[in-house]
């Protein structure tokens, strides 16, 4: 079931003999081509190992050993490079925090992330998206990353904050987390601490970010303690601080801000960016998309909750795209005792690496994975998979507490820009996207084209096809 790998995979062979500088090889394939890299383990077995600069690591490569591993949090605690660069940045919040804190985190965070509420979410996901699409002119470029950022930064930051950032710093919240997201992978791949405590621009860069959104969310604690009681999560942890109830101390109270707005803003914008470019390369699953949003909402500017459960096939293009291009591509746990897994005697202190990437494209769970098909969620062909290979928000306990909250944010969004606008690639070659911490396109340009479908005529103008409300 296990295997050692002494090369990443014969593309990268190096000619360098087991024991020989054994990470170069691994440790560059990875940060070089990444999701090639991970694709080729599979070939060499169930439970890989490989070298992360002087790290001895393991990648899961089944999903019967995935879900195994998630549903023993205490045995694989979050840990490994990525979360110990996460932790530096998020402190000891819900997404980083250990195994034997994290139940009760969740259950102080759980109740802004009901169902009830969700539903009640749904114009305020609306209106954004409407938003970022107002000003967009046809024929005109326009940079669908910094919008998707936008969307779903001006969503979380209300959930989170109701309005306490301005247009001003929600721009700078999104410029620090885009610089935080760059810097987060290269430390996980290599993590080498000497190498980032070089003065170098880029960990000059990366170190700034990082203050300067710990000073953001600060500023906002500060005003809020001085202003009027809110309902929204920081009235919440507030209140429970205040009152010494659950454990939550001031330093607990930044900590989940910072780990929710940018785990709430960051995946949920790249998802939607993939989203649309994925459509503009499959015209017959735009079709599809644009006629249900147009019988569904049927004139209507924006969806509700109500409508959510008639938009099946929007929301099956929003399961294709986490399948396909997963925001959250790779993760990381560190043992806590030596344990048996995978054939393999694992020991204390072991860093396991699994991919969702990996897992979404496995010809034996998904057939034809390259090929974006969104129609594989309506045919019920996905429920005969193994073990539950798809697994874009984790499982187990430590399943992401907002998985709801980002299906429905993504679907709202998705049918409000589709109602009003086709969005294509400019003539040429659509360039690959790099994987960060996270996966997706960061700098995706589209040329916007308005729907014939009637919708807002009235701001139609000399100048534009359609504009302001289009």
């Amino acid at each position: 079931m296990s295997k050692c790998v002494h090369e990443p995979a014969p593309t990268w062979r190096s000619g360098i003999a087991p024991g020989i500088l054994p990470s170069v090889g691994h440790g560059i394939a990875l940060f070089r081509r990444p999701l090639e890299f991970l694709n080729s383990l599979s070939a060499y077995g169930d439970l890989v190992e490989i070298r992360l600069g002087p790290v001895r690591a393991w990648v899961v490569c089944h999903p019967r050993l995935v879900h195994e591993m998630l549903r023993d949090t205490r045995t694989f605690d979050k840990g490994g490079p990525l979360y110990e660069r996460l932790r530096a940045l998020m402190g000891d919040g819900v997404v980083t925090c250990p195994h034997a804190d994290h139940r009760r985190q969740r259950r102080l965070l759980q109740p802004a992330f009901r169902p009830s509420r969700v539903a009640g979410l749904t114009g305020v996901m609306g209106e954004e998206a409407e938003s970022v699409c107002r000003a967009w002119r046809a024929g005109r470029k326009v940079d669908v990353s910094a919008a998707m950022m936008a969307l779903t930064t001006g969503v979380i930051s209300r959930v989170l904050l109701s309005d306490s950032l301005d247009a001003a710093r929600s721009a700078e919240v999104r410029d620090c987390l885009a610089g935080i997201v760059h810097g987060l992978f290269v430390r996980t791949v290599v993590p080498v601490d000497a190498l980032f405590r070089v003065p170098l621009p880029a960990n000059r860069r990366y170190r700034d970010a990082v203050a300067r959104l710990h000073r953001l969310v600060d500023a906002a604690i500060a005003e809020r303690r001085a202003g009027e009681p809110r309902d929204d999560l920081l009235g919440a942890l507030l209140a429970a601080a205040d009152a010494g109830e659950h454990g939550v101390t001031p330093g607990e109270v930044h900590d989940q801000l910072v780990s929710l707005l940018l785990t709430g803003s960051e995946s949920p914008s790249l998802g939607l960016s993939s989203t649309f470019s994925l459509l503009a390369r499959h015209p017959e699953a735009e079709r599809r998309l644009h006629a249900e949003v147009d019988s569904v909402l049927a004139g209507r500017a924006l969806p509700t909750s109500d409508d959510l459960p008639l938009l099946p096939y929007t929301r099956a293009v929003v399961n294709e795209t986490l399948r396909h291009s997963p925001p959250g591509w790779l993760f990381t746990r560190s043992t806590t005792r030596d344990v048996e897994f995978g054939g393999r005697r694992l020991p204390r202190g072991a860093t396991v690496l699994y991919s969702p990437y990996l897992l979404h494209h496995a010809p034996s769970s998904f057939p034809d994975p390259e090929r974006f098909r969104p129609e594989r969620w309506l045919s019920g062909e996905h429920t005969d998979q193994p073990y539950g290979a798809m697994v874009p928000f984790s499982a187990g306990s430590r399943k992401c507490l907002g998985d709801a909250f980002a299906m429905a944010q993504s679907t709202v969004a998705l049918a409000t820009i589709a109602r009003r606008w086709r969005l294509r690639h400019p003539p040429g070659p659509v360039a690959p996207v790099r994987p960060a911490v996270t996966l997706g396109p960061r700098s995706l340009r589209m040329i916007c084209e308005p729907r014939g479908n009637g919708l807002d005529r009235r701001s139609r103008g000399a100048g534009d096809t359609l504009v302001d409300h289009a």
